[in-house]
């Protein structure tokens, strides 16, 4: 069985708008790195169309990318993509699946069948997977911005903290923190 990993861009007040984050080549290879980690992309209907709406044209050559970025994406387009929706049931970008049915189920199942494990980006999917005790370990990148709006980390509560195990925090060039825990025993 796989580990199913969270990882996000997070502000230090703990806004998830990937648009807070730092773009550079450095934190495109971070991301890079972690998906040629895992075997499988997990990501809810909002983040996986935030995703199709600009990665594949990048993978084609259709728009304009520096080395990392161009990397990152032709890794995306052959990665597994899964994709929880309870409300679009067509995803036609190369290697997408979709989870539908019972959330623990479908979600396990993954972990089960990908021993190289599960990378999660999506913010909101993330609270209701911890929800069910899911989610073993937790990669966030840190970056050195307080936005003062949300999207937030976790804005619709857990039924208790979570405990976790630092088990790596490494500072970026750019000034972002690329940190690591995993689920205290």
């Amino acid at each position: 069985m796989g580990l199913l990993t969270f990882c996000i861009n997070v502000t230090l007040d703990g806004c998830v708008d990937h648009q807070e984050g730092i773009a550079d080549d450095e934190t495109h290879a971070f991301f890079t790195r972690l998906m040629h980690e895992c075997g499988a992309m997990l990501w809810g209907r909002v983040t996986y169309e935030m995703m199709e709406s600009s990665w594949p044209a990048v993978a084609r050559g259709d728009v304009e990318a520096p080395p990392a970025m161009l990397a990152w994406a032709l890794d995306l387009e052959a990665k597994a993509k899964y994709v929880v929706s309870s409300t679009r049931s067509d995803f036609p970008w190369t290697n997408s699946h979709h989870i539908a049915g019972d959330l623990r189920a479908g979600v396990q199942a993954l972990k089960d069948a990908t021993p190289a494990g599960v990378l999660l980006g999506s913010g909101r999917l993330a609270t209701e997977l911890d929800r069910l005790d899911l989610i073993d370990e937790y990669r966030f990148l840190v970056q050195p911005r307080i936005a003062g709006h949300g999207p937030t980390l976790y804005e619709r509560g857990l039924p208790g903290t979570r405990r976790l195990d630092l088990i790596s925090a490494d500072p970026m060039s750019n000034g972002a923190i690329a940190t690591h825990y995993r689920r205290a025993s």
